[in-house]
């Protein structure tokens, strides 16, 4: 008898759902809008998510009943207080099966980690940082509220201190940069001054998109922002090490998942983050998330409907889910 087995991604941008047997061949895709609830509410949660589990079914020649397990990974689940309406808009879509609910950001743990556990670090427009143990019974965390909760950093962090050391420079309490020059240039700004003014009057909207600039001033030499580039490596890794000392995994060996836009950096930003954390954790293993976290969520489906998974069921639907995409 074949088992079948759900998990689905829903995410600020977009909503996957991906359906697997338990030798983790890949049978269905279905893909959505915005399914975090924070953007578009309890309702729009669940339109997202019914059309991409409708295609991912259709596509399989399989019915929701005939689901043993499913994995939900979900953009804006922060707090406990929010998992009964969050599970109450899963269950409109008639499961008959176990499932299990996470935050989004424990998906490219899954997904990315070799055994499954470990810390996942994300660092795309935004940032989070989560921890699961061994066993999945003890997790860790930051809030994931950025900057307002003082955690960094993802591109939106990285901006808005690089519009800081701009202003800094700007009137004279920090060090001349060229990254003034090169944001003006990007809004088209007349100088220095109109570049501050429509920042601030928001005639300019200067947000994550221009993270990657930063990133190539850097590169280009200049030492404001090449620190700007540390300094954000190594707010990650004080987020990485903060779940860390919560886990207690600081004498362990274990993986750190990478995931989001913001690695794209590479070296300029992964090596004070590792730097970072090996202060805490010497024997931890920095790899990047290579597959799309859906292949987590369907990896949880299987463990909540009581497979016995080997790694080759893992690497199967890591291989099977990036042929899919190749052929896509």
């Amino acid at each position: 008898m074949t088992n079948y087995f759900l998990g689905a991604d829903l995410g600020g941008t977009k909503t996957h759902v991906l359906i697997a047997d338990q030798h983790g061949r890949v049978l269905g895709f279905g893909e959505a809008g915005p399914g975090n609830p924070e953007g578009v509410g309890y309702d729009g949660m669940f339109a997202v998510l019914e059309l991409g589990t409708r295609q991912a079914l259709q596509r399989a020649g399989l019915s929701i009943d005939q689901v043993c397990g499913a994995g939900f990974g979900v953009g804006g689940f922060d707090w406990d207080s929010q998992r009964g309406d969050m599970c109450a808009t899963i269950d409109r879509l008639g499961l008959q099966a176990p499932y299990a609910l996470v935050n989004d950001t424990i998906l490219g743990l899954v997904a990315g980690a070799e055994e499954g556990w470990g810390v996942a670090v994300v660092s795309g427009t935004g940032c989070n940082c989560r921890g699961w143990d061994r066993t999945h019974q003890r997790e860790g965390r930051v809030s994931g509220y950025g900057a307002i909760m003082g955690e960094g950093a993802g591109a939106s962090e990285l901006v808005i201190r690089a519009m800081q050391l701009v202003n800094y420079a700007w009137i004279g309490r920090g060090p001349a940069t060229s990254l003034g020059d090169a944001l003006a240039r990007q809004v088209g700004a007349t100088s220095l001054e109109d570049l501050i003014e429509g920042y601030t009057e928001e005639r300019y909207l200067i947000g994550a998109a221009a993270a990657p600039l930063i990133f190539q001033v850097a590169g280009q030499g200049d030492a404001v922002a090449r620190g700007l580039v540390d300094w954000a490596g190594c707010e990650l890794g004080e987020m990485v090490n903060a779940v860390i000392r919560q886990l207690e995994f600081e004498a362990l060996a274990f993986d750190v998942v990478m995931m989001g836009s913001m690695f794209e950096g590479g070296e300029r930003l992964i090596a004070p983050m590792r730097s970072t954390i090996y202060r805490a954790a010497p024997q931890a293993r920095l790899v990047r998330l290579s597959t799309p976290p859906v292949a987590g969520a369907v990896l949880l489906g299987m463990i909540e409907g009581g497979l016995s998974m080997g790694p080759e069921v893992r690497r199967a639907v890591i291989q099977n889910l990036r042929l899919l995409r190749d052929a896509a």
